[in-house]
């Protein structure tokens, strides 16, 4: 078995990585990454049932046949992401994000490689209550640059399975929570949690206090990913994966269990104007994907890591 993870290093890719041999024992799991984000720790302590294979390269810029042949799966996770932050570097993150796609997507159709591409719930920007796969485009309105691209790159993978034979899945998973070594914190979950353990007010953006959004457990996001390629789901269909629908003050109070003394700080951001909303998942639960993860689970976890 073979396994192929570009932006390997990464928040979700360093949790993948270190689990697939739990699954698939004595499998190898070439590991993509350009270390942009120094995340060599990632790499450190890696078990031993598994024979891995790691590269330091740029995706949107490498001969990728090489690496991905004879494959079962190449799962693409490179990509800028902070969506907040993509407004200061629009142009960087729509260049590298979209040509890693093309380029990655490229390869499997040269090599007849399986595609599981990661894309992202932010590509909602709808005013109504519950959203689904199968919205509008009225209720596709990325409020990002980031967003804008990811839902860029769902639209160029269907339309080149117009022209090429690619096995492809797109997952649109929710905001990413729980520990790995390649964790960051810039996004809300991990940011709350750092900002309580050092004692700092929690910034919250000043609209979104009680605005319901989809959070993802980095175990069942792992979930999602073996079950798809278990099941050989390359169908060409997209798919919300999420735990829950919070709102943040839901994600506050849960980390008021662990640190009681919060202040909360009310800050401006661009991404202000979307209503309340949840995201269903009831498509890929209907293929039989059994979801277990806990986003208090995830809130618990990243204290204790922070604390320790």
């Amino acid at each position: 078995m073979k396994f192929v993870i570009t932006g390997a290093l990464g928040h979700i890719g360093s949790y993948v990585l270190r689990q697939l041999p739990l699954v698939y024992p004595g499998c190898t799991i070439v590991l993509l990454d350009n270390l942009m984000t120094q995340r060599y720790s990632s790499l450190f302590d890696l078990p031993s049932t598994a024979n891995y294979q790691f590269h330091e390269l740029d995706v949107t810029k490498e001969e990728l046949d090489p690496f991905i042949a004879g494959a079962d799966m190449v799962l693409h996770l490179a990509a800028i992401t902070n969506a907040a932050g993509s407004f200061s570097n629009q142009e960087e993150v729509e260049s590298n994000n979209f040509t890693a796609t093309k380029q990655v997507a490229a390869a499997c159709v040269r090599q007849n490689i399986p595609l599981l591409h990661l894309s992202s719930t932010s590509v909602y920007g709808t005013q109504e209550e519950t959203v689904a796969e199968d919205c509008s485009e009225s209720e596709l309105q990325p409020q990002s640059p980031y967003a804008e691209t990811k839902l860029r790159e769902e639209k160029y993978l269907i339309e080149l399975s117009k022209k090429e034979d690619i096995k492809f899945v797109i997952c649109r998973f929710g905001t990413i929570c729980g520990t790995s070594r390649g964790m960051r914190f810039h996004t809300a979950v991990n940011k709350f949690c750092w900002q309580a353990v050092m004692c700092q007010p929690i910034t919250v953006w000043k609209t979104a206090l009680h605005q319901k959004r989809p959070y993802l457990s980095l175990s069942d996001a792992f979930e999602a990913i073996t079950f798809i390629h278990a099941n050989k789901l390359f169908n060409g269909e997209i798919y919300n994966v999420l735990t829950d629908n919070l709102t943040v003050d839901d994600i506050i109070q849960m980390i008021k269990t662990h640190v009681p003394e919060l202040n909360i700080e009310f800050v401006d951001t661009k991404i202000m104007n979307q209503l309340s909303y949840e995201v269903e998942n009831y498509k890929i639960k209907e293929r039989g994907l059994k979801l277990t993860g806990s986003v208090s689970a995830c809130v618990r976890d990243t204290i204790d890591l922070l604390k320790g």
